[in-house]
């Protein structure tokens, strides 16, 4: 896939074309007569193939290291519970695969077949697709810029043979960039039910996250709430709670007042989520969940 030239003006531009970053690019008369900026036909495709997903959520934080991926992976085992309702997790973080990991899918393997990719299965209702498959170790960094990981979560909602499924849950990448904007592009046109928005309490991380959610003003993504991660440390033994993330601006709670958002809940520290994460499987209980 070719590699977009440094100070590239973008299709959408009046400059496609025709700006000094465009001289030598090999698709500079295609921008210059306004083809590029048409709609991507991937968009419509991947809206057909999306009419057997009943909800798509997005799993987004501005912020990095606040728990997406084991709220992400919590959330599907939960709605898996129910033996009835079909599940899929997609892993979009393509730089920071971490799924495979946390839901105990090391080492397994993607499979073409004539539908399309074949997710790699957990439970029987529970299917799970990630660029962590596709790498021959986990250590492998994929160097890739915005067009590469672009394509490659086309390739993910386009051709992943998902089959009926009642909830798509999508676990993303930290910011507001390349990975998210392709997300809520591509999903478009088949209708997104909207996005989970993981914090923790301290102010560096929520300044972050209020840029996440202007993020979802501007592409009019609906926001489902807001999940306070991490928000006190409760002693296995004395069950005593402890703010190892002090709240001083008055953490979750106060920003969704302020923007008026709902705050879903407060999921403290717990070691047991920690162990149920490695291995694998089993949700959090009730107990390990803090009522907003």
């Amino acid at each position: 896939m070719e590699e977009v030239p440094q100070g590239c003006p973008g299709t959408g531009s009046a400059q496609a074309g025709r700006g000094a970053s465009c001289q030598g690019c090999p698709n500079q008369r295609l921008c210059a007569s306004g083809a590029g900026a048409a709609p991507d036909p991937a968009i419509e495709e991947i809206k057909e193939k999306m009419k057997t997903v009943k909800h798509k959520i997005l799993v987004l934080s501005g912020k990095g290291g606040v728990g997406k991926s084991t709220f992400s992976a919590h959330l599907a085992h939960g709605l898996a519970e129910d033996e009835n309702t079909q599940v899929a997790l997609l892993d979009i973080d393509i730089c920071g695969p971490s799924i495979p990991k946390i839901m105990g899918l090391e080492g397994e393997q993607v499979h073409q077949s004539g539908s399309g990719w074949s997710p790699v299965f957990v439970e029987d209702n529970l299917g799970v697709m990630s660029v962590g498959f596709l790498l021959s170790s986990p250590d492998d960094a994929v160097i890739w810029r915005g067009p590469k990981k672009n394509g490659m979560i086309k390739q993910f909602l386009r051709d992943v043979d998902w089959g009926e499924v009642d909830y798509l849950i999508v676990d993303t990448p930290p910011g507001t960039s390349d990975e998210h904007l392709s997300a809520v592009q591509y999903l478009s046109a088949a209708h997104i039910d909207g996005a989970v928005i993981i914090t923790t309490p301290q102010e560096v991380s929520l300044q972050d996250v209020r840029k996440e959610i202007n993020f979802c003003h501007k592409v009019k993504l609906p926001i489902i709430g807001v999940v306070e991660n991490m928000s006190v440390f409760i002693c296995p033994k004395c069950k005593k709670e402890t703010q190892i993330f002090p709240p001083t601006t008055g953490g979750a709670e106060v920003m969704c007042q302020d923007l008026k958002i709902p705050l879903l809940g407060k999921v403290p520290l717990d070691p047991h989520i920690g162990i149920q994460e490695f291995c694998g499987h089993h949700p959090p209980k009730e107990e390990h969940f803090l009522s907003s």
